[in-house]
């Protein structure tokens, strides 16, 4: 069994007019089949979901392939994830020699995204949790914000400051949507008004256009290609509900025993992490995922923030991209934090460069807190 890495990786935000789903992934897959020195043809293996009903066969449609291995699961968020990993396990398995693992979306051009969220009639929760007119999935992560603010004795001011960093980060990245603006201030986010009472508008993800592509290949090809190697060292996934009222804890969640597994497999611990991908959708997910990986206790975590424990400079960079809540969120982020992690792996940044990183930790997680997936990252030296 030969074994495989990550290759490359693109994303292709932001957009001067409005583009299909098929044209944002093709971009994107284009751009690093022309770096690999690879070509269409070449694929024989591809991973994508939200295009359409059979996404992965309409995809490879527009592109013009027949891969020998395909995955178009849906798991929320965190599915990117997963599809790198099975990627990887189907090259290794010599299912299929290079797969690609893409998604995009145009949900703000299209106008797509509702903010009453996706309500489907015939699930429990649509009568048992949605018959209230609650928002999902914001009114629900605000109520895990306020059973934060009981139990962890924080405040919006607090959690003002995870997207005050996410600002700063995003105003050095020419890609992000919020690029050429100001830094943010604590006070404009509590003054951005209220959506889902405690959160505020700007402690909510952005609604964005935007998409990317990863190269998975073995090593032989890679290295006959002279590509760059990233190696997923550590995986885990878990799904824990679908319901809120069946979440298991409102505070710590799934990635307590993800990022414990995955860091596990990797034979690593938290100290050796040079930077953190965590998936923001609000501002109460990054403390709350923070917290269950076991970084600190919240508290202590909002002080770091502060102290610009997780800046660029920092011990630990947080979100070099600026996240969802600055750079881009297109509806499922996990692609993309991992396309920031082996972009800063391989030194492919300037002004926002973090010094030689060599490992990275990426947290996906999809619907309320419900399916999560943890990944640590090394490249080849």
């Amino acid at each position: 069994m030969n074994s495989a890495s990550i290759n490359f990786a693109a994303d292709n935000t932001p957009f001067d007019e409005p583009k299909s789903i098929y044209e944002i992934q093709a971009e994107s897959i284009l751009e690093i089949l022309n770096k690999a020195g690879l070509q269409t043809k070449d694929i024989d293996g591809l991973a994508t979901n939200g295009v359409e009903r059979f996404s992965s066969v309409g995809m490879s449609e527009y592109l013009g392939i027949k891969p020998k291995w395909s995955e178009s699961s849906f798991l929320g968020g965190s599915s990117y994830l997963t599809f790198i990993k099975r990627a990887i396990e189907a090259v290794e398995l010599g299912y299929c020699n290079v797969a690609i693992v893409s998604y995009g979306s145009n949900q703000r051009s299209a106008k797509s995204r509702k903010l009453g969220g996706v309500i489907e009639d015939h699930t429990p929760q649509k009568y048992f949790e949605y018959s209230q007119g609650i928002l999902s999935p914001l009114s629900l992560y605000a109520l895990v914000a306020q059973r934060a603010f009981h139990e962890w004795e924080i405040n919006s001011e607090d959690l003002a400051e995870i997207a005050v960093l996410a600002r700063k980060h995003a105003l050095l990245n020419e890609k992000a949507f919020t690029f050429g603006k100001k830094e943010l201030s604590v006070d404009e986010v509590i003054d951005s008004g209220v959506i889902s009472s405690p959160l505020h508008k700007l402690d909510c993800c952005l609604v964005t256009d935007g998409g990317g592509a990863v190269l998975i290949t073995n090593d032989d090809i890679s290295k006959s290609l002279n590509l760059p190697q990233i190696k997923v060292k550590g995986f885990s996934q878990l799904d824990t509900h679908i319901s809120y009222s069946q979440m298991p804890n409102y505070l710590i969640t799934g990635a307590e025993h993800t990022s414990k597994q995955s860091l596990v497999d990797a034979k690593m611990k938290l100290d050796d992490i040079d930077m953190l991908q965590v998936y923001d959708s609000f501002t109460i997910t990054v403390l709350s995922t923070l917290a269950s990986i076991g970084l600190d206790q919240p508290k202590n975590i909002i002080e770091k923030i502060k102290s610009g424990y997780f800046s660029l400079d920092g011990e630990l960079p947080l979100n070099t991209s600026g996240g969802g809540l600055s750079y881009c969120h297109p509806g499922m982020l996990g692609l993309l934090l991992t396309i920031e992690a082996v972009n800063q792996l391989s030194n492919n940044f300037d002004n926002r460069q973090i010094d030689n990183p060599s490992t990275a930790l990426i947290h996906a997680t999809g619907g309320v807190f419900s399916t999560h997936a943890t990944m640590v990252l090394e490249k080849v030296m």
